[in-house]
């Protein structure tokens, strides 16, 4: 069973181990793979992301029942496409638990709580993820560029 963490700003220790884990990125390949969150970054980010966020960015922490910190949730409107984008990441050393699956019901209903209709995303046509994007309610729209993506109406 897992909770939402709305995490502060000391607690990104966590977001920045897990976008440098190259296991757990290893679906971020095409697109560069593991991501630098310095530390210099983190102020501006928690205020974008979770302070003073507006109706358009969501950001959580999963924890497991015992509290540890396994992944995070996020939503945000992207002007460029128009859509509002779905974001998982679940630690690879926790993956296999069902907790993806968990996840991403969580953030579906953070989304629709918070007055999202539809939420997106796009993921490479290799990655196993797309799997349980579809066994959790979304659809695939249409691929390209070896991107499938994927709409799930809350």
């Amino acid at each position: 069973m897992l909770t939402l963490y709305k995490p502060e700003r000391e607690d990104l220790w966590f977001r920045q181990a897990l976008l440098a884990d190259e296991e757990t990125m290893a679906y971020n390949r095409a697109w560069g793979g593991t991501i630098p969150f310095p530390e210099e970054d983190w102020e501006d980010w928690h205020r974008c992301w979770v302070r003073d966020c507006a109706g358009g960015r969501f950001y959580r922490y999963l924890q497991d029942e015992n509290g540890a910190f396994i992944g995070e949730i996020a939503y945000h409107f992207d002007g460029e496409c128009g859509n509002c984008l779905a974001n998982v990441i679940v630690h690879a050393q926790h993956r296999g638990k069902g907790y993806g699956g968990e996840a991403l019901e969580l953030l579906c209903a953070a989304a629709k709580e918070n007055g999202i209709a539809v939420l997106w995303d796009d993921i490479a046509d290799d990655n196993p993820a797309v799997r349980l994007f579809l066994n959790h309610g979304f659809t695939e729209e249409y691929r390209a560029d070896g991107k499938i993506y994927l709409k799930r109406t809350l």
